[in-house]
């Protein structure tokens, strides 16, 4: 299979995928439900790829010092830090453990 097949392919399932979302009727968009997980999905896919990203490594789970950043970051979050030195902190504990191992 050549790259430009899967290109033309991948851009045809997402102009199918997006058709797909255009044509669901108005009335199913506007219950509350579809809304309330609308606005609590991309949330939780977002955890769940942090999550992933942090804890794995190819097909193996491992406890690094991404792990450490994590915590770092979520304790910088949950003191409502600005974002850019929520990533910082994260960043240089991560930094500063690869280098301490």
């Amino acid at each position: 299979m050549s790259v430009w097949a899967a290109v033309i392919g991948a851009s045809l399932g997402c102009y199918l995928l997006k058709l797909a979302g255009l044509s669901v009727p108005e009335e199913l968009l506007n219950d509350r439900r579809v809304a309330r997980i609308a606005t609590l999905l991309p949330v939780a896919l977002l955890a769940t790829l942090a999550v992933t990203q942090t804890f794995t490594t190819g097909r193996h789970v491992t406890v690094d010092a991404r792990a450490a950043g994590l915590a770092v970051a979520a304790t910088a979050q949950l003191l409502r830090a600005p974002f850019l030195l929520v990533v910082a902190s994260a960043a240089a504990t991560a930094a500063a453990v690869r280098l301490l191992h």
